[in-house]
Protein backbone atom coordinates (compact mmCIF):
# COMPACT_ATOMS: atom_id res chain seq x y z
CA UNK A 1 0.00 0.00 0.00
CA UNK A 2 1.53 3.35 -0.92
CA UNK A 3 2.04 6.08 1.47
CA UNK A 4 -1.12 8.33 0.24
CA UNK A 5 -3.26 5.16 0.14
CA UNK A 6 -1.95 4.97 4.19
CA UNK A 7 -2.41 7.89 4.85
CA UNK A 8 -6.13 8.14 3.20
CA UNK A 9 -6.95 5.10 5.13
CA UNK A 10 -5.83 6.61 8.57
CA UNK A 11 -7.61 9.40 7.60
CA UNK A 12 -11.23 8.20 7.03
CA UNK A 13 -10.41 5.88 10.70
CA UNK A 14 -9.87 9.19 12.20
CA UNK A 15 -13.21 10.95 11.02
CA UNK A 16 -15.00 8.03 12.00
CA UNK A 17 -13.94 8.18 15.21
CA UNK A 18 -14.38 11.92 15.57
CA UNK A 19 -17.80 11.26 14.18
CA UNK A 20 -18.41 9.03 17.02
CA UNK A 21 -17.00 11.21 19.81
CA UNK A 22 -17.87 14.87 19.24
CA UNK A 23 -15.32 15.65 22.15
CA UNK A 24 -12.83 13.95 20.32
CA UNK A 25 -12.89 15.69 17.36
CA UNK A 26 -13.36 18.87 19.65
CA UNK A 27 -9.84 17.96 21.34
CA UNK A 28 -7.94 16.82 18.22
CA UNK A 29 -9.08 18.66 15.76
CA UNK A 30 -10.25 22.10 17.27
CA UNK A 31 -7.78 22.54 20.16
CA UNK A 32 -10.86 23.22 22.72
CA UNK A 33 -10.56 22.77 25.88
CA UNK A 34 -13.40 21.80 27.60
CA UNK A 35 -14.45 21.32 30.96
CA UNK A 36 -16.55 18.43 32.43
CA UNK A 37 -19.50 20.48 31.89
CA UNK A 38 -19.20 21.54 28.67
CA UNK A 39 -17.84 18.17 27.63
CA UNK A 40 -21.51 17.00 28.15
CA UNK A 41 -23.35 19.97 27.00
CA UNK A 42 -21.48 18.95 23.76
CA UNK A 43 -22.36 15.11 23.69
CA UNK A 44 -26.03 16.23 24.54
CA UNK A 45 -26.18 18.50 21.09
CA UNK A 46 -24.54 15.50 19.76
CA UNK A 47 -27.34 12.88 20.40
CA UNK A 48 -30.41 15.08 21.36
CA UNK A 49 -32.35 17.50 19.16
CA UNK A 50 -33.06 20.20 21.61
CA UNK A 51 -29.83 21.32 24.33
CA UNK A 52 -30.67 24.11 26.55
CA UNK A 53 -27.90 25.64 28.94
CA UNK A 54 -28.41 28.49 31.13
CA UNK A 55 -25.30 30.38 31.83
CA UNK A 56 -23.26 32.73 34.66
CA UNK A 57 -20.85 35.75 33.64
CA UNK A 58 -18.47 34.32 30.87
CA UNK A 59 -18.62 30.59 32.19
CA UNK A 60 -17.95 29.55 28.12
CA UNK A 61 -21.45 29.49 26.87
CA UNK A 62 -20.57 31.19 23.47
CA UNK A 63 -18.13 29.00 23.47
CA UNK A 64 -19.50 25.64 23.57
CA UNK A 65 -21.85 26.92 21.28
CA UNK A 66 -19.41 27.51 18.42
CA UNK A 67 -17.62 23.89 19.46
CA UNK A 68 -20.65 22.51 18.58
CA UNK A 69 -21.66 24.40 15.44
CA UNK A 70 -18.16 23.50 14.20
CA UNK A 71 -18.39 20.10 15.45
CA UNK A 72 -22.21 19.74 13.25
CA UNK A 73 -20.96 21.67 10.46
CA UNK A 74 -18.04 19.06 9.86
CA UNK A 75 -19.05 15.70 11.24
CA UNK A 76 -22.93 15.29 9.84
CA UNK A 77 -22.34 15.64 6.21
CA UNK A 78 -22.05 12.38 3.96
CA UNK A 79 -20.72 11.66 0.39
CA UNK A 80 -21.37 8.62 -1.72
CA UNK A 81 -17.99 7.08 -3.46
CA UNK A 82 -17.54 9.21 -6.06
CA UNK A 83 -17.96 11.79 -4.05
CA UNK A 84 -21.33 13.63 -4.72
CA UNK A 85 -22.85 15.16 -1.29
CA UNK A 86 -25.47 13.24 -0.48
CA UNK A 87 -26.52 14.20 3.47
CA UNK A 88 -26.29 17.93 2.88
CA UNK A 89 -25.59 20.40 6.23
CA UNK A 90 -26.68 23.77 7.19
CA UNK A 91 -26.02 25.48 10.24
CA UNK A 92 -27.27 28.87 11.42
CA UNK A 93 -26.13 30.92 14.13
CA UNK A 94 -28.00 33.80 15.70
CA UNK A 95 -28.41 36.23 18.07
CA UNK A 96 -31.22 39.53 19.16
CA UNK A 97 -28.16 41.82 17.69
CA UNK A 98 -25.98 42.58 14.79
CA UNK A 99 -23.11 42.87 17.19
CA UNK A 100 -23.84 39.69 19.24
CA UNK A 101 -23.43 37.87 15.77
CA UNK A 102 -20.52 39.61 14.26
CA UNK A 103 -18.66 40.20 17.51
CA UNK A 104 -18.82 37.35 19.45
CA UNK A 105 -20.47 34.33 17.51
CA UNK A 106 -18.65 34.14 14.48
CA UNK A 107 -15.25 35.27 15.70
CA UNK A 108 -15.28 32.07 17.63
CA UNK A 109 -15.69 30.21 15.27
CA UNK A 110 -13.00 31.62 13.37
CA UNK A 111 -11.16 31.03 15.92
CA UNK A 112 -11.44 27.45 16.09
CA UNK A 113 -10.71 26.76 12.31
CA UNK A 114 -7.53 29.02 12.64
CA UNK A 115 -6.67 26.09 15.57
CA UNK A 116 -7.33 23.41 13.55
CA UNK A 117 -5.29 24.91 10.49
CA UNK A 118 -2.10 25.62 12.89
CA UNK A 119 -2.58 21.96 14.12
CA UNK A 120 -2.07 20.76 10.63
CA UNK A 121 -6.06 19.80 10.08
CA UNK A 122 -7.50 21.45 6.88
CA UNK A 123 -10.93 21.85 7.48
CA UNK A 124 -12.83 22.37 4.24
CA UNK A 125 -14.69 26.05 3.37
CA UNK A 126 -13.81 29.69 3.15
CA UNK A 127 -14.64 32.58 4.99
CA UNK A 128 -17.11 34.97 3.63
CA UNK A 129 -18.39 37.57 5.76
CA UNK A 130 -20.38 35.76 8.49
CA UNK A 131 -20.48 32.77 6.38
CA UNK A 132 -18.57 29.77 5.92
CA UNK A 133 -19.13 28.46 2.22
CA UNK A 134 -18.14 25.50 0.50
CA UNK A 135 -17.44 23.99 -2.90
CA UNK A 136 -21.03 22.43 -2.21
CA UNK A 137 -23.96 24.91 -2.65
CA UNK A 138 -25.60 23.17 0.14
CA UNK A 139 -23.31 22.23 2.94
CA UNK A 140 -22.61 26.08 4.52
CA UNK A 141 -22.53 27.82 7.96
CA UNK A 142 -23.87 31.12 8.78
CA UNK A 143 -24.85 34.03 11.13
CA UNK A 144 -27.35 36.60 11.25
CA UNK A 145 -28.99 38.54 13.30
CA UNK A 146 -32.91 37.32 14.25
CA UNK A 147 -35.78 39.54 13.10
CA UNK A 148 -38.94 38.46 14.25
CA UNK A 149 -40.16 40.74 10.93
CA UNK A 150 -38.24 38.61 8.38
CA UNK A 151 -39.36 34.84 9.14
CA UNK A 152 -38.48 34.09 5.21
CA UNK A 153 -34.98 34.08 6.04
CA UNK A 154 -35.31 30.79 7.91
CA UNK A 155 -37.39 29.29 5.01
CA UNK A 156 -34.10 28.27 3.31
CA UNK A 157 -33.15 25.43 5.94
CA UNK A 158 -34.34 22.97 4.92
CA UNK A 159 -31.82 20.01 5.04
CA UNK A 160 -31.18 16.83 5.85
CA UNK A 161 -28.62 18.21 8.51
CA UNK A 162 -30.00 21.26 9.99
CA UNK A 163 -28.73 22.92 13.24
CA UNK A 164 -29.94 26.29 14.98
CA UNK A 165 -27.76 27.86 17.80
CA UNK A 166 -28.91 30.63 19.16
CA UNK A 167 -27.22 32.93 21.93
CA UNK A 168 -28.86 35.29 24.16
CA UNK A 169 -31.56 33.43 23.58
CA UNK A 170 -33.91 35.82 26.27
CA UNK A 171 -33.61 38.29 23.90
CA UNK A 172 -34.99 36.46 20.97
CA UNK A 173 -38.56 37.07 19.90
CA UNK A 174 -41.44 34.16 20.10
CA UNK A 175 -41.69 34.75 16.52
CA UNK A 176 -38.27 33.95 15.51
CA UNK A 177 -38.53 30.71 17.78
CA UNK A 178 -41.69 29.57 16.02
CA UNK A 179 -39.93 29.89 12.48
CA UNK A 180 -36.72 27.73 13.75
CA UNK A 181 -38.91 25.10 14.82
CA UNK A 182 -40.73 24.88 12.10
CA UNK A 183 -37.56 24.00 10.50
CA UNK A 184 -37.12 21.36 12.89
CA UNK A 185 -37.21 18.15 10.74
CA UNK A 186 -34.64 14.93 10.30
CA UNK A 187 -31.64 15.17 11.55
CA UNK A 188 -32.07 18.41 13.45
CA UNK A 189 -30.35 20.22 16.20
CA UNK A 190 -31.54 23.51 18.12
CA UNK A 191 -29.24 24.64 20.80
CA UNK A 192 -29.87 27.76 23.30
CA UNK A 193 -27.70 29.57 25.50
CA UNK A 194 -28.41 32.55 27.41
CA UNK A 195 -28.11 34.25 30.83
CA UNK A 196 -30.93 33.31 33.12
CA UNK A 197 -32.08 37.51 33.61
CA UNK A 198 -36.01 36.84 32.99
CA UNK A 199 -38.26 34.43 33.92
CA UNK A 200 -40.67 34.30 31.25
CA UNK A 201 -39.99 33.75 27.71
CA UNK A 202 -39.03 30.43 25.56
CA UNK A 203 -35.58 30.48 26.81
CA UNK A 204 -36.98 30.34 30.59
CA UNK A 205 -39.64 27.50 29.50
CA UNK A 206 -36.92 25.30 27.80
CA UNK A 207 -35.37 25.28 31.34
CA UNK A 208 -39.11 23.59 32.50
CA UNK A 209 -39.33 20.98 29.14
CA UNK A 210 -38.85 17.09 29.33
CA UNK A 211 -38.24 17.68 25.75
CA UNK A 212 -34.88 19.39 26.31
CA UNK A 213 -31.44 18.43 27.52
CA UNK A 214 -31.14 21.16 29.93
CA UNK A 215 -28.18 22.65 31.62
CA UNK A 216 -27.02 25.31 33.98
CA UNK A 217 -23.32 26.39 34.53
CA UNK A 218 -22.34 27.88 37.26
CA UNK A 219 -19.84 30.08 37.75
CA UNK A 220 -18.81 28.33 41.38
CA UNK A 221 -17.65 25.24 39.27
CA UNK A 222 -15.47 26.90 36.71
CA UNK A 223 -12.29 25.44 35.78
CA UNK A 224 -10.69 28.88 36.99
CA UNK A 225 -12.00 29.14 39.72
CA UNK A 226 -12.27 25.32 40.89
CA UNK A 227 -8.12 25.57 40.66
CA UNK A 228 -7.69 29.01 41.73
CA UNK A 229 -5.43 29.95 38.37
CA UNK A 230 -5.86 30.44 34.46
CA UNK A 231 -6.30 26.83 33.29
CA UNK A 232 -9.24 27.90 30.19
CA UNK A 233 -8.24 31.59 29.32
CA UNK A 234 -11.00 33.73 28.66
CA UNK A 235 -12.97 31.79 31.29
CA UNK A 236 -14.36 33.07 34.12
CA UNK A 237 -11.97 33.11 37.69
CA UNK A 238 -11.55 32.77 41.02
CA UNK A 239 -11.10 35.94 41.83
CA UNK A 240 -14.26 37.90 39.95
CA UNK A 241 -16.31 34.87 41.88
CA UNK A 242 -14.44 35.64 45.66
CA UNK A 243 -15.93 39.23 44.69
CA UNK A 244 -18.99 38.59 43.88
CA UNK A 245 -19.36 36.16 47.35
CA UNK A 246 -18.64 39.27 49.01
CA UNK A 247 -20.93 41.53 47.55
CA UNK A 248 -23.74 39.68 46.31
CA UNK A 249 -24.20 36.69 48.79
CA UNK A 250 -24.85 36.63 53.02
CA UNK A 251 -23.41 34.55 55.07
CA UNK A 252 -25.73 32.36 57.22
CA UNK A 253 -25.50 29.68 59.73
CA UNK A 254 -25.99 26.18 59.23
CA UNK A 255 -29.24 26.16 60.62
CA UNK A 256 -30.38 28.64 58.25
CA UNK A 257 -29.46 26.81 55.29
CA UNK A 258 -32.19 26.34 52.74
CA UNK A 259 -32.12 24.86 49.39
CA UNK A 260 -35.10 26.75 47.90
CA UNK A 261 -32.93 30.35 48.19
CA UNK A 262 -30.27 28.49 46.42
CA UNK A 263 -28.08 28.94 49.61
CA UNK A 264 -24.40 27.19 49.16
CA UNK A 265 -20.77 26.68 50.37
CA UNK A 266 -18.03 28.64 49.29
CA UNK A 267 -15.00 27.64 51.48
CA UNK A 268 -16.62 26.39 53.95
CA UNK A 269 -18.86 29.05 54.69
CA UNK A 270 -22.22 28.96 53.90
CA UNK A 271 -23.92 31.57 51.99
CA UNK A 272 -27.51 32.89 50.51
CA UNK A 273 -27.22 34.61 47.26
CA UNK A 274 -29.12 37.21 46.17
CA UNK A 275 -30.72 37.74 42.79
CA UNK A 276 -27.52 39.06 41.38
CA UNK A 277 -25.11 36.34 41.97
CA UNK A 278 -28.11 33.76 40.78
CA UNK A 279 -28.32 35.34 37.31
CA UNK A 280 -24.09 36.25 37.08
CA UNK A 281 -22.79 33.47 39.00
CA UNK A 282 -24.90 30.54 39.71
CA UNK A 283 -26.53 30.36 36.21
CA UNK A 284 -30.13 30.21 37.78
CA UNK A 285 -33.18 32.35 37.16
CA UNK A 286 -34.36 35.12 39.96
CA UNK A 287 -35.53 34.04 42.77
CA UNK A 288 -38.71 35.21 41.72
CA UNK A 289 -39.91 37.82 39.65
CA UNK A 290 -41.86 40.83 41.37
CA UNK A 291 -44.92 40.18 38.86
CA UNK A 292 -44.81 36.83 38.45
CA UNK A 293 -47.08 34.63 40.78
CA UNK A 294 -45.60 31.62 41.31
CA UNK A 295 -41.77 31.06 41.57
CA UNK A 296 -40.36 28.25 40.20
CA UNK A 297 -38.64 27.12 43.10
CA UNK A 298 -41.95 27.00 45.10
CA UNK A 299 -43.43 24.85 42.59
CA UNK A 300 -40.56 22.47 42.68
CA UNK A 301 -40.81 21.69 46.55
CA UNK A 302 -43.96 21.00 46.35
CA UNK A 303 -43.26 18.83 43.59
CA UNK A 304 -40.71 17.03 46.07
CA UNK A 305 -42.92 16.59 48.80
CA UNK A 306 -45.27 14.44 46.54
CA UNK A 307 -42.68 12.74 46.07
CA UNK A 308 -41.57 12.00 49.58
CA UNK A 309 -45.07 11.43 50.95
CA UNK A 310 -46.59 8.92 48.19
CA UNK A 311 -48.50 6.56 51.25
CA UNK A 312 -49.89 10.03 52.18
CA UNK A 313 -53.91 9.54 53.26
CA UNK A 314 -56.34 11.87 54.49
CA UNK A 315 -60.14 11.43 55.75
CA UNK A 316 -61.00 14.87 54.21
CA UNK A 317 -63.00 14.96 51.15
CA UNK A 318 -61.46 16.08 47.62
CA UNK A 319 -62.15 19.34 45.86
CA UNK A 320 -61.94 18.38 42.14
CA UNK A 321 -61.10 21.53 39.81
CA UNK A 322 -63.13 21.28 36.38
CA UNK A 323 -61.93 23.03 33.68
CA UNK A 324 -64.10 22.70 30.66
CA UNK A 325 -62.70 22.67 27.20
CA UNK A 326 -64.52 24.47 24.40
CA UNK A 327 -64.73 25.29 21.07
CA UNK A 328 -61.31 25.54 19.55
CA UNK A 329 -59.86 24.11 22.74
CA UNK A 330 -58.70 20.32 22.62
CA UNK A 331 -59.24 19.37 26.68
CA UNK A 332 -60.79 19.55 29.43
CA UNK A 333 -58.96 18.93 32.53
CA UNK A 334 -59.61 17.24 36.48
CA UNK A 335 -57.54 18.08 39.52
CA UNK A 336 -58.34 15.85 42.26
CA UNK A 337 -56.77 17.95 45.75
CA UNK A 338 -57.20 16.42 48.84
CA UNK A 339 -56.38 18.21 51.70
CA UNK A 340 -52.74 19.42 51.15
CA UNK A 341 -52.14 16.96 48.19
CA UNK A 342 -53.18 17.22 44.48
CA UNK A 343 -53.21 13.61 43.57
CA UNK A 344 -53.69 13.82 39.53
CA UNK A 345 -54.44 15.79 36.77
CA UNK A 346 -56.14 14.27 34.35
CA UNK A 347 -56.44 15.69 30.50
CA UNK A 348 -59.36 14.64 28.15
CA UNK A 349 -59.39 14.95 24.87
CA UNK A 350 -62.54 16.48 23.36
CA UNK A 351 -60.78 17.49 19.82
CA UNK A 352 -61.89 21.37 20.38
CA UNK A 353 -65.89 19.87 20.79
CA UNK A 354 -68.24 20.92 23.80
CA UNK A 355 -68.90 16.92 24.87
CA UNK A 356 -70.70 18.33 28.30
CA UNK A 357 -72.72 14.49 28.68
CA UNK A 358 -69.20 13.26 28.51
CA UNK A 359 -67.23 15.49 31.04
CA UNK A 360 -70.26 15.54 32.99
CA UNK A 361 -70.01 11.48 33.74
CA UNK A 362 -66.43 11.93 34.18
CA UNK A 363 -67.06 14.60 37.03
CA UNK A 364 -70.04 12.41 38.35
CA UNK A 365 -67.45 9.23 38.35
CA UNK A 366 -65.24 11.29 40.43
CA UNK A 367 -67.67 12.77 42.88
CA UNK A 368 -69.21 8.64 43.63
CA UNK A 369 -64.91 7.74 43.83
CA UNK A 370 -64.73 10.56 46.72
CA UNK A 371 -67.82 10.40 49.16
CA UNK A 372 -68.90 13.99 50.19
CA UNK A 373 -66.69 15.66 47.77
CA UNK A 374 -66.91 18.52 46.01
CA UNK A 375 -66.72 19.59 42.12
CA UNK A 376 -66.19 23.30 41.38
CA UNK A 377 -66.75 24.15 37.73
CA UNK A 378 -66.01 27.00 35.89
CA UNK A 379 -69.09 28.16 34.99
CA UNK A 380 -68.01 30.77 31.87
CA UNK A 381 -68.79 29.71 28.70
CA UNK A 382 -68.90 25.77 27.96
CA UNK A 383 -68.84 24.58 32.29
CA UNK A 384 -72.36 26.05 32.64
CA UNK A 385 -73.70 23.01 30.25
CA UNK A 386 -71.94 20.87 32.56
CA UNK A 387 -73.11 22.24 35.69
CA UNK A 388 -76.72 22.27 34.15
CA UNK A 389 -76.37 18.73 33.55
CA UNK A 390 -75.49 17.79 37.28
CA UNK A 391 -77.84 19.77 38.61
CA UNK A 392 -80.55 18.13 36.83
CA UNK A 393 -79.14 14.56 38.08
CA UNK A 394 -79.27 15.72 41.52
CA UNK A 395 -75.69 16.25 42.52
CA UNK A 396 -76.91 20.08 43.54
CA UNK A 397 -74.86 19.63 46.91
CA UNK A 398 -72.00 18.15 45.56
CA UNK A 399 -70.79 20.82 42.42
CA UNK A 400 -70.01 24.74 42.72
CA UNK A 401 -70.02 27.32 40.34
CA UNK A 402 -66.57 28.99 39.80
CA UNK A 403 -67.27 32.45 38.21
CA UNK A 404 -64.01 33.97 37.70
CA UNK A 405 -65.31 37.17 37.09
CA UNK A 406 -67.49 38.08 39.78
CA UNK A 407 -66.57 39.95 42.60
CA UNK A 408 -63.80 38.97 45.06
CA UNK A 409 -66.51 38.59 47.98
CA UNK A 410 -68.26 36.17 50.09
CA UNK A 411 -72.38 35.50 50.29
CA UNK A 412 -72.72 38.35 52.51
CA UNK A 413 -70.90 40.97 50.52
CA UNK A 414 -67.65 40.76 52.36
CA UNK A 415 -64.63 41.29 50.55
CA UNK A 416 -62.09 38.10 50.40
CA UNK A 417 -58.40 38.71 51.75
CA UNK A 418 -55.42 36.35 51.25
CA UNK A 419 -54.06 34.01 54.31
CA UNK A 420 -53.06 37.27 56.29
CA UNK A 421 -55.56 39.16 55.63
CA UNK A 422 -54.23 42.20 54.12
CA UNK A 423 -54.59 41.92 50.33
CA UNK A 424 -57.96 42.16 48.57
CA UNK A 425 -58.59 41.03 45.29
CA UNK A 426 -60.10 42.32 41.98
CA UNK A 427 -62.11 39.06 40.94
CA UNK A 428 -62.99 35.67 42.05
CA UNK A 429 -60.02 34.99 39.54
CA UNK A 430 -57.35 36.81 41.33
CA UNK A 431 -58.64 35.57 44.49
CA UNK A 432 -58.60 31.74 43.81
CA UNK A 433 -54.77 32.27 41.52
CA UNK A 434 -53.95 33.68 44.87
CA UNK A 435 -54.81 31.03 46.77
CA UNK A 436 -52.57 28.44 44.48
CA UNK A 437 -49.84 31.04 45.64
CA UNK A 438 -50.39 31.44 49.44
CA UNK A 439 -51.08 27.42 49.02
CA UNK A 440 -47.62 26.73 47.92
CA UNK A 441 -45.85 29.61 49.48
CA UNK A 442 -43.18 27.38 52.17
CA UNK A 443 -43.36 29.88 54.74
CA UNK A 444 -47.43 29.35 55.06
CA UNK A 445 -46.58 25.82 55.59
CA UNK A 446 -48.80 24.21 54.32
CA UNK A 447 -47.62 20.97 52.83
CA UNK A 448 -48.78 21.52 49.54
CA UNK A 449 -47.80 18.63 47.38
CA UNK A 450 -47.86 18.49 43.60
CA UNK A 451 -47.45 15.93 41.40
CA UNK A 452 -45.06 15.80 38.58
CA UNK A 453 -46.32 17.78 35.35
CA UNK A 454 -44.38 19.92 33.04
CA UNK A 455 -47.63 21.39 31.65
CA UNK A 456 -48.78 22.65 35.24
CA UNK A 457 -44.98 23.63 36.11
CA UNK A 458 -44.89 25.95 33.19
CA UNK A 459 -48.31 27.56 33.56
CA UNK A 460 -47.91 28.13 36.67
CA UNK A 461 -44.54 29.74 37.11
CA UNK A 462 -45.65 32.12 33.74
CA UNK A 463 -48.57 33.50 35.31
CA UNK A 464 -47.73 37.31 36.17
CA UNK A 465 -49.81 39.36 38.89
CA UNK A 466 -50.09 43.58 39.62
CA UNK A 467 -51.66 46.18 41.89
CA UNK A 468 -54.88 47.99 41.06
CA UNK A 469 -54.73 51.98 41.25
CA UNK A 470 -56.89 50.58 44.28
CA UNK A 471 -54.57 49.11 45.74
CA UNK A 472 -56.40 45.50 45.10
CA UNK A 473 -54.79 42.58 43.46
CA UNK A 474 -55.59 41.93 39.28
CA UNK A 475 -54.25 38.56 37.74
CA UNK A 476 -53.29 39.57 33.60
CA UNK A 477 -55.48 38.61 31.32
CA UNK A 478 -55.67 35.19 30.06
CA UNK A 479 -54.75 35.97 26.63
CA UNK A 480 -51.59 37.31 27.52
CA UNK A 481 -50.75 34.03 29.40
CA UNK A 482 -51.87 32.27 26.06
CA UNK A 483 -49.85 34.17 23.90
CA UNK A 484 -46.61 32.97 25.78
CA UNK A 485 -47.83 29.41 26.42
CA UNK A 486 -48.71 28.96 22.83
CA UNK A 487 -51.76 27.24 24.96
CA UNK A 488 -54.20 27.62 27.37
CA UNK A 489 -52.97 27.45 31.33
CA UNK A 490 -55.75 24.22 31.47
CA UNK A 491 -54.28 22.61 34.32
CA UNK A 492 -53.82 25.63 36.27
CA UNK A 493 -56.87 26.94 36.21
CA UNK A 494 -58.23 23.26 37.27
CA UNK A 495 -56.24 23.54 40.40
CA UNK A 496 -57.18 27.16 40.89
CA UNK A 497 -60.82 26.21 40.67
CA UNK A 498 -60.32 24.01 44.02
CA UNK A 499 -59.74 27.34 45.99
CA UNK A 500 -62.71 29.05 45.45
CA UNK A 501 -64.74 30.06 48.73
CA UNK A 502 -67.61 27.09 48.88
CA UNK A 503 -67.43 27.03 52.70
CA UNK A 504 -68.06 30.65 53.71
CA UNK A 505 -66.81 31.26 57.47
CA UNK A 506 -66.78 34.84 59.59
CA UNK A 507 -63.04 35.14 58.69
CA UNK A 508 -62.95 35.01 55.02
CA UNK A 509 -59.19 34.81 54.19
CA UNK A 510 -57.25 31.45 52.60
CA UNK A 511 -56.51 29.65 55.70
CA UNK A 512 -60.11 28.09 55.62
CA UNK A 513 -59.13 26.81 52.35
CA UNK A 514 -55.75 24.56 52.90
CA UNK A 515 -57.98 21.73 54.47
Amino acid sequence: MSNTAVIEQKAKSTIKEWRKDWCLFAREALGAILDDEQAEILRSVQNNPRTTVASGTSRGKDFIAAVASVCFFYLTPRWDKEGNLIANTKVANTAPTGRQVINIMVPEIRKLIRKARQRGIELPGRFSGNDIRTDWEEWFLTGFKADDNTHEAWSGFHAVNTMFVVTEATGIPEGTFEAIEGNLQGNSRLLIVFNPNILTGYAARSQKKERWSRFSLSSLNATNVVEKKIVIPGQVDYEWVLDKVNSWAEPIREDEFNIEHDDFEWEGQLYRPNDLFRKKVLGTFPKVGEDTLIPHQWIELAQKRWRDNKNYKTKEPARIGVDVAGMGRDKSVFCNRFDARVTDFYAMNSGGKAEHMKVAGMTKTRLEQNPGSIAFIDTIGEGAGVYSRLDEQGLTDQIYSVKFGNKAEDKFGNPLSDITGEYKFANMRAFCFWGVRDWLDPKNETGAMLPEDVDLTEEASEIKWMFQSNGSIIIEKKDEIIKRLGRSPDKFDSLANTFAPHYHRKKQNLTQFFR
